[in-house]
């Protein structure tokens, strides 16, 4: 208690956070470390709450592919099952013996179908069995012009190429001391008109119950005109900075969180992308300084950006 009256005396709370104030309701950080909200929706149905579009789109590649892929063989197993059970002797061409081998033709004629290949080996020949066949070709036709608008989205998203240091950390910073947190861009793209905020959350009794508190970490440089190589994020911890009087215990003991948030302009698509993170107190680093992580190539020609060094930091 007697540290958050420190704090109000320095800082004004922030209000218009839009993460709540009520500490006790809340589980977790607030934000996850890739920048999602620590949010889990409940009290609807399952299709109601997803957006299967914006899923398919923000899954990891492998998983988009293995939808892909198990989506394209489930459906031609259960078209295949439906020919057979209408009877493989209504499509020409087939001339297997054993039920495999009947499937197993059926399998890749609706493959063929639902590909719209055609190879003209195997024809449906009756009423039902074309039905079901001119069903499947416009099932996979339909199909097909999802997957592409699917590939086409998940290839042309604006996406900010960004990564974050995994530790912040609390520097010696001209007379004093600063929070610091590093960034670089990690892909061929060309960013501009970088800004920055942060924000310190803490989950603190305030008159006999848990609440959050919010307060803005005013940065030594807040905007800047090209994000080329690595760009750390300095928070001078002078008298009137949130964190100042912390000491390496303090932020073992308290429950508290930096939130970043960054907006950058890609020129590449000509729109504005975002990129957040988060740290806990627990992986700020007290009393340490970040490591350079750019040099000069051999022949003075280019500068070298060795991303694999984007957490590299020593201890004082």
């Amino acid at each position: 208690m007697a540290f958050l009256r420190k704090i109000n005396a320095r800082a004004k709370a922030d209000a218009n956070t839009g993460f709540g104030t009520n500490a006790s309701s809340y589980g977790g950080r607030f934000i996850t470390k890739n920048g999602n909200a620590n949010v889990r929706k409940t009290g609807i149905g399952v299709l109601d709450s997803i957006s299967w579009f914006h899923t398919m789109l923000t899954i990891p590649r492998w998983k988009f592919f293995f939808i892909v892929f198990a989506f394209y063989f489930l459906v031609n197993f259960l078209f295949a099952s439906v020919y057979c059970l209408v009877g493989v002797e209504h499509l020409n061409g087939v001339n297997a013996l054993s039920r495999l081998d009947k499937f197993g033709q059926a399998f890749f004629f609706s493959i063929q179908t639902f590909t719209t290949v055609g190879y003209g080996h195997i024809s449906p020949s009756g009423f039902m069995i074309s039905f079901v066949a001119a069903v499947e070709a416009l099932f996979g036709l339909l199909s097909f012009a999802i997957a592409t608008g699917l590939f086409y989205g998940r290839f042309s998203k604006p996406k900010a190429h960004i990564r974050f240091s995994e530790n912040a950390i609390i520097a010696p910073y001209k007379e004093g001391k600063a929070l610091m947190i590093r960034m670089t861009p990690y892909k061929n793209t060309n960013l501009t008109d970088a800004e920055a905020k942060l924000t310190m959350g803490l989950h603190i009794e305030e008159n006999g119950k848990m609440v959050n508190k919010f307060y803005t970490l005013e940065l030594e440089m807040q905007k800047i005109s090209a994000l080329t190589l690595s760009w750390t994020l300095v928070h001078p911890i002078t008298e009137e900075s949130p964190l100042y009087g912390l000491i390496e215990a303090d932020y073992k003991s308290l429950n508290g969180e930096i939130l970043v948030f960054l907006k950058v302009f890609d020129d590449m698509y000509s729109t504005t992308v975002v990129k957040r993170a988060s740290y806990t107190f627990e992986e700020v680093v007290y009393n340490a300084r970040f490591l350079p992580m750019f040099t000069r190539s051999e022949n003075n020609s280019k500068t070298l950006l060795h991303i694999d060094k984007l957490n590299a930091f020593e201890k004082l």
